[in-house]
């Protein structure tokens, strides 16, 4: 437990009334399940891109990334650069493309339903399954938030760890139930600020001397934590280790958290501006993650005598030690704005996959707007069910969570995204075998080790998902004379649309 919890206490309070105020606020604005899903594809640039990046990052940036830092020193630059880079080019290469796609087939709203009305699916069948991937892999992604949560709220308060957990899974769902969309938006402006300033502000106050003298204090510890090349036990770095680190970036492509900003931005000009402001906040916030971990193992070592229980921990301890209590209660609200910011966004492309691809398309196709509003508020309940039981363990990794749904999602989303914005002749058949071949492939590769199953699974499920997709839409006859046509159409789009 932290020292001083009752003035940290006092500063939570007031973060979460204040994240509080703002869902309220937006359940004013929220009139239809546009306004709910992608609140009515309002987003100016600065909300779309912190939003995005909020969302995207997690609590693992503030605990899993420093963790590893922490663990593995430098390697963690190989993770942080796939990353980086991934971030841009998806900025760069769907974010236009997706939103006017996206308005020109009558205003999709999911990805599955943009999917579905790209290839005119009237079976629906590919919305179903795209549904049903999204639900599985979002039950691991939010799980990952709520065990964040749980060992910010244990760490501080010495509450046990799964009263901690329902106590942050509450935080979570009340505003995101309120106000959706645009509550989730305007939240995660507030905490990606926040969180930047966190990760700048907590290795700058710790670092006990100048950065220029922190490699030669980690030389003298553990050369090997200042190489890329070799692990910390001085084993070199495989091929393998080296390119599941970086294919993380490949995740991007299939993030539907992440892609549904892309189409509540407001105009096509402000996605440019957004995706500069996106790429300087995730450059600046990685690299003050992974310094928060180099400088926590000479913090630990000096002041703790070498061990921590959790490294996950390592920015809890960091801010305790080296800050006034309300300010550390300010920076402890970073990990809850992280969880928070990504938790938010998971449950509600949950329960609008729940409310508009499976109540809506399968149950009650004439269903009014309202109506699936409601429905996925109450999916935005019974989901945080799930993953809070998911979360019940105190042994899961927050990294380790992440790393399972964002390869599912890469996989499953990400080579069937990228060809339905850039070829023509993809069809119905070659994005339903795409999205099945990669969600399964991730699913069956994570239960397999040693040599090449080492491999993120990622890899193989984007590799397998492409191919899949190409020799499916090829054996069928490729695209219809109508689809080739209106994907003309949308290139046309993309040339006027403001």
């Amino acid at each position: 437990m932290i020292e001083n919890s009752f003035a940290i206490s006092a500063t939570f309070i007031v973060y979460l009334i204040l994240m509080l105020a703002i869902g309220v606020y937006a359940y004013k604005r929220t009139s239809n399940s546009e306004d709910y899903f992608l609140g009515g594809r309002s987003l100016g640039p600065w909300p779309a891109a912190l939003s995005a990046g909020a969302s995207d990052m997690s609590g693992w940036l503030l605990l899993g990334l420093p963790g590893y830092a922490y663990a593995a020193g430098i390697e963690s630059l190989w993770l942080a650069g796939g990353l980086l880079a991934g971030t841009y080019l998806n900025w760069l290469i769907c974010a236009k493309r997706l939103r006017t796609y996206s308005i020109e087939v009558d205003n999709a709203l999911t990805i599955p339903e943009f999917l579905s009305r790209r290839f005119e699916d009237n079976s629906k069948l590919l919305q179903t399954i795209s549904a049903f991937f999204i639900l599985l892999f979002f039950l691991f992604y939010t799980s990952s938030g709520l065990v964040a949560g749980g060992k910010l709220f244990e760490t501080v308060f010495g509450l046990e760890y799964t009263t901690a957990v329902v106590i942050g899974t509450v935080c979570v769902v009340s505003y995101t139930l309120f106000g959706g969309f645009l509550a989730v938006s305007w939240t995660d402006l507030v905490q990606g600020l926040l969180m930047a300033a966190a990760l700048m502000i907590v290795p700058i106050a710790t670092l006990d001397g100048s950065f220029s003298d922190l490699p030669a204090a980690l030389e003298a510890k553990n050369p090997e934590l200042l190489t890329l090349w070799q692990d910390v036990s001085g084993q070199p770095l495989t091929a393998v280790a080296i390119l599941s680190l970086v294919a993380w970036g490949l995740g991007y492509f299939g993030q539907p958290h992440i892609l549904a900003r892309f189409q509540a931005t407001r105009t096509n000009a402000d996605i440019t501006t957004a995706r500069r402001i996106a790429v300087g906040w995730s450059a600046v916030s990685m690299a003050g993650a992974i310094l928060i971990g180099l400088v926590g193992i000479l913090y630990v070592d000096q002041h703790l005598g070498g061990e921590l229980a959790d490294g996950e921990t390592i920015f809890m301890y960091l801010v305790n030690a080296a800050f006034h209590p309300v300010i550390a209660g300010i920076l402890l609200a970073a990990i809850l704005a992280a969880v928070m910011s990504t938790a938010d966004s998971q449950l509600l492309v949950s329960s609008s996959a729940l409310a508009e691809d499976f109540y809506k398309q399968v149950f009650r196709p004439d269903a009014s707007t309202k109506e699936v509003v409601m429905v996925g508020r109450f999916a935005v309940v019974g989901i945080s069910i799930i993953a809070l039981a998911l979360a019940m363990n105190p042994e899961s990794s927050v990294l380790g969570l992440v790393s399972y749904a964002w390869a599912g999602f890469g996989a499953a989303f990400g080579p069937a995204l990228l060809l339905s914005l850039f070829w023509k002749d993809m069809n119905r058949n070659g994005a339903l075998a795409g999205v099945i071949v990669g969600g399964v492939t991730v699913v069956v590769w994570k239960q397999l080790t040693g040599g090449i199953f080492d491999l993120y699974e990622i890899v193989p499920g984007f590799i397998l998902a492409g191919v899949a997709i190409i020799a499916v839409s090829k054996m069928t006859g490729g695209a219809e004379n109508t689809v080739m046509q209106k994907f003309d159409d949308y290139e046309q789009s993309l040339k006027t649309l403001p």
